[in-house]
């Protein structure tokens, strides 16, 4: 059994709309419960897949066509990614994605999640509510009823939404992200040691995990 007295740190690098970064999320939960004994802290950092969405969004049709060249080109890879979704107990509804959100408002509640110890339930949230709801992550309405979800404050949230809190602050972290050279998401990077890029197996995870333990119990044995 692997001791440590304080928690290792797993710093996940995300959005919202990259449905590998919602099959990476779920796998990195099934990771954390194959080591019991090992406490972890994650810390959810945001990312632009598509950084050139205008605030409002735009049609999925018209994203898919500037993205892939036509809807069509996608539904191959769409399947594929569904499937994979589905191995993993998640649902990908391609046929109810009809809007292409800008994320910036997304990861602006996710911050202000973390600020209450709920950034995991904000994030799987707005990622359900995108992938298996096909909601409007551009509209205001499905932003502050995602908060409402898990017990934020829903009249602070779209007080909040309405004006510039953090927009500067998630733009920064974004561009620290890209400074590093994280390019594809999802990225996890473990006790400032491991780095991860892509969907991981859990077991994958669940090893790497292990050994930033392993080695921080080393560390402190002198």
């Amino acid at each position: 059994m692997t001791s440590t007295k304080t928690p290792v740190r797993i710093d996940v690098v995300s959005d919202v709309v990259c449905p590998w970064c919602f099959i990476g999320k779920r796998r990195l939960e099934q990771a954390i419960a194959l080591n019991p004994d090992i406490p972890v802290e994650v810390h959810y950092h945001p990312f632009f897949l598509n950084d050139w969405i205008p605030a409002e969004g735009i049609s999925r049709e018209q994203y898919l066509t500037t993205k892939f060249g036509s809807p069509e080109r996608y539904k191959d890879i769409a399947q594929r990614v569904s499937a994979a979704a589905a191995e993993d107990g998640l649902v990908y509804a391609i046929d109810k994605v009809s809007r292409q959100p800008n994320t910036t408002d997304s990861h602006r509640l996710i911050h202000w999640a973390a600020l209450e110890g709920k950034a995991p339930e904000m994030k799987q949230r707005l990622m359900e509510l995108y992938f298996s709801e096909g909601a409007d992550l551009s509209d205001k309405a499905v932003l502050v009823k995602a908060a409402a979800d898990i017990g934020l404050d829903a009249d602070a949230v779209a007080k909040k939404l309405d004006g510039n809190e953090d927009l500067d602050a998630v733009s920064q972290r974004v561009e620290a992200a890209k400074s590093a050279g994280i390019q594809g998401v999802p990225f996890f990077i473990v006790d400032n040691a491991f780095a991860l890029s892509g969907a991981q197996a859990p077991d994958q995870l669940a090893a790497v995990i292990q050994r930033a333990a392993n080695e921080r119990a080393q560390k402190a044995a002198g």
